[in-house]
């Protein structure tokens, strides 16, 4: 056997010695993150004057050191300032993909579609094969009113999607579950094609306090978990209710099931049915493995029929706590205080949306701050969802990205920054080029005080 060379023994050597290093790096990033991460989930950051105080502190750093930092760079690069005037345009991303969601075919399909053709992009789009009526009826009458060559419908299956994402797209949105979601997502990334995730990936709490109107709040809930027979990603998946209220509550939601649906739901025209029998007898499955029914809990399989149910005595590990629920089931738990609601909806996933019932303001403050959301509405439900002056979407579990209104616009355009020159002002920018000088740099400083002092200025470091 040969004697390896002498150079290798040199470079196993030095990994030897670049090992420990690295680990003691990836030790100090993990102490680092679990001492951001306490800081962040006790509110540090959140105040707005401590906000402010950092970025002044910030601004001080850059003025006190200024020395330090030319010095710096100098070596670094030999990197010098200039000034310029900046200026925005925002263009469209190119073709975009819309992947649209049952539950609600029309308006998950068409709202985003608005925003993609406002920006100027082409659009496919591709709604939920389990509507498949709405899909068809979209995919017959698009081509008939939009542009046959920007704007296209397919109807693929949920099992092509990855598929086609990887055909490499400018954009692509997604409304769905979680799991589907990351499958999207996971084949988007492959090609570094930009995501927006509207997932039911967090159950949406909502909470009842003790100080609140019972009558009106049973009736917005109900409203709320039972419209399209409990098939929206934005209604209240469960009631956290103060043990103060619960008797009541209870007895409100019955009464408002009965003046809405009637004594025998199955015959409302008012009230809807499963999508499919899979979604029904996932729904019947759970339901039946958690707490007590309260109200309804009937099922007809011909008819993809499940009662408006409600659940009591739900405790959080029952089954129908871990999974999206699309389905007319109210789970009810209960809890002794503002602080033990706040601490059992941090401990899940991020939702999609937070509500909470109460007339006390302080109740309603906390929650709103205290819990992290795609998007949170006090003393009602849903609503929040159909202004187009709010941007909806999720965060963390429940998403990434938001639309509705200009924020539909923003987010299928690309900001791009533009500078305009002219040659009038090389009087003065002629301090830019070497050789530099201690005259330079004065004037250069001079002129960057008062650049700040201009609108439509820009420093670029």
């Amino acid at each position: 056997m040969s004697t390896p060379p002498r150079r290798w023994f040199k470079a196993l050597r030095r990994d030897r010695l670049e090992e420990p290093c690295m680990k003691t790096h990836l030790l100090e990033c993990m102490e680092l993150l679990k001492r951001a991460r306490a800081a962040f989930q006790a509110g540090r950051a959140f105040d707005e004057s401590f906000r402010r105080v950092q970025l002044e502190a910030l601004v001080r750093m850059l003025v006190e050191h200024e020395c330090d930092f030319v010095d710096a760079l100098g070596r670094d690069l030999h990197k010098t300032t200039t000034l310029d005037e900046c200026l925005v345009v925002c263009e469209p991303l190119g073709v975009v993909l819309i992947v649209g969601a049952w539950c609600s075919p029309v308006q998950l399909c068409l709202v985003p579609m608005v925003g993609a053709i406002a920006a100027g992009n082409c659009v496919i789009l591709n709604p939920s094969e389990c509507s498949s009526h709405t899909s068809e009826l979209l995919h017959h009458l698009i081509p008939s009113y939009l542009d046959n060559e920007c704007y296209h419908v397919t109807l693929a299956g949920v099992n092509d999607l990855t598929e086609i994402v990887d055909l490499k797209f400018d954009h692509v949105f997604f409304t769905g579950n979680r799991e589907d979601g990351g499958r999207v997502a996971q084949a988007a990334a492959h090609t570094l094609t930009p995501v927006t995730l509207v997932l039911g990936g967090g159950k949406n709490p909502c909470y009842v306090d003790q100080q609140c109107d019972i009558t009106t709040t049973a009736r917005r809930i109900t409203w709320a978990r039972f419209h399209n027979a409990g098939q929206s990603m934005v209604a209240p998946d469960y009631v956290l209710c103060h043990a103060e209220a619960k008797a009541q509550l209870l007895q409100a939601l019955r009464c408002c099931l009965l003046q809405f649906y009637g004594s025998n739901p199955q015959e409302s025209r008012s009230f809807g049915r499963i999508v499919n029998l899979e979604n029904l007898h996932r729904t019947t499955d759970l339901l039946r493995r958690s707490g007590k029914v309260a109200v309804g809990g009937q099922v007809n399989e011909a008819d993809k029929y499940i009662a408006p149910t409600i659940l009591s005595d739900v405790i959080d590990s029952d089954p129908i706590m871990q999974q999206e629920v699309f389905g007319p089931v109210l789970p009810i738990l209960t809890v002794n205080s503002i602080d033990e609601a706040i601490s059992f909806i941090s401990r899940r996933e991020k939702p999609l949306c937070v509500y909470a019932y109460s007339s006390n303001n302080k109740v309603i403050s906390r929650l709103m701050s205290e819990t992290s959301s795609g998007s949170f509405c006090s003393n009602d439900s849903v609503l929040q969802s159909l202004m187009v002056v709010l941007p909806f979407g999720g965060v963390g579990a429940s998403g990434m990205g938001s639309y509705h209104g200009h924020y539909s616009f923003d987010t299928f355009s690309h900001r791009k920054s533009c500078l305009l020159r002219n040659t009038c002002i090389e009087c003065v920018t002629y301090l830019r080029y070497p050789p530099y000088e201690e005259h330079n740099l004065s004037l250069m400083t001079w002129a960057s005080s008062l650049s700040q002092k201009s609108q439509g200025w820009c420093q670029i470091l």
